[in-house]
């Protein structure tokens, strides 16, 4: 069919095509207004190594040159802080101080897939697999452009469980990172005394002392600094409304996708009733053309 004719074809059923439209528009926007909906917290960190009196900067025997980070990667301890928020202990320590898995066992016991694993015996409860797919589904990790800061959301269906779970995760993967560190320090201490009482060398005990001063001054700055992966720029806040998902700018998409979907509809039931119109070819003639 040219596409003169099907243009044509198309503008002659245009009221039905607007009718489709609004109905399907009407149930999709209906499903989204059924869908419910989720709070969003939210917060803003830095890396500790931005800031003129970072731990980095302490730690290390000569001071650092410079301002600021020379990549705007994360990298070093605010690496490790960002991994730790979706780590595995952390999904272990969600389940075990907050009510994830029963707000998940809730979730998975919902309309429609509730029913089939009601009727095939399926499982319901939820396990740490399932609050490690949900941490990695409601947490975004997302870095600013223009300077080094990271924001953090989280989202949950209820607003204070979801501000509680964002500080929980933020004050679990900062204790990590200084665990780390507190340890290392601890190891190198205890060997280089090791080593420090077995040593006769009076050069060598002069560079195993300053070795020692400097893992010293590392655990004392560890157990006193307040931040030594990422420090708040915002302190973790949630939101007075709910925001997920957003209905507004669904709302015009469907518009889009409801009008495109119809008229895509309506072209394709032309093109069959032309199709089904044309006169069948015998096979002797499409042997012929084909010879």
């Amino acid at each position: 069919m040219p596409l003169d004719l099907l243009l044509r074809r198309l503008w002659k059923t245009r009221w039905r095509i607007a009718l489709a439209v609004l109905g399907l528009y009407a149930v999709l926007a209906g499903l989204l207004f059924s869908l419910p909906r989720r709070y969003v917290a939210q917060a803003i960190v830095a890396p500790a190594e931005t800031t003129s009196m970072a731990t980095s900067t302490l730690l290390a025997p000569v001071p650092l040159v410079g301002a600021g980070l020379p990549d705007d990667r994360p990298s070093g301890n605010f690496a490790v802080y960002l991994d730790a928020l979706r780590a595995p202990e952390a999904v272990a320590m969600l389940a075990r101080d907050t009510g994830l898995l029963a707000y998940l066992t809730a979730l998975r016991g919902e309309a429609p897939l509730g029913w089939i694993r009601r009727a095939f015996d399926l499982r319901l409860a939820a396990d740490l697999d399932d609050a490690q797919t949900w941490l990695e589904q409601s947490l975004a990790v997302t870095q600013n452009i223009a300077t080094v800061t990271v924001t953090l959301t989280l989202a949950h269906r209820d607003r204070e469980a979801a501000l509680d779970a964002l500080q929980r995760l933020h004050a679990e993967a900062e204790a990590k990172v200084r665990a780390d560190l507190a340890g290392l320090a601890r190891r190198r201490i205890a060997a280089i005394e090791a080593r420090l009482a077995m040593e006769r060398d009076l050069y060598l005990r002069n560079a195993l002392y300053d070795l020692l001063g400097q893992q010293q001054r590392g655990a004392l700055v560890v157990a006193a600094d307040e931040a030594v992966a990422a420090r708040l720029v915002s302190a973790p806040m949630v939101e007075i409304r709910p925001s997920l998902p957003n209905r507004p700018l669904l709302l015009l998409l469907l518009a889009v996708a409801a009008l495109l979907a119809a008229v895509a509809a309506a072209a394709l039931a032309i093109l069959l009733r032309h199709a089904a119109r044309l006169p069948a070819v015998p096979p002797q003639a499409i042997r012929a053309a084909a010879e």
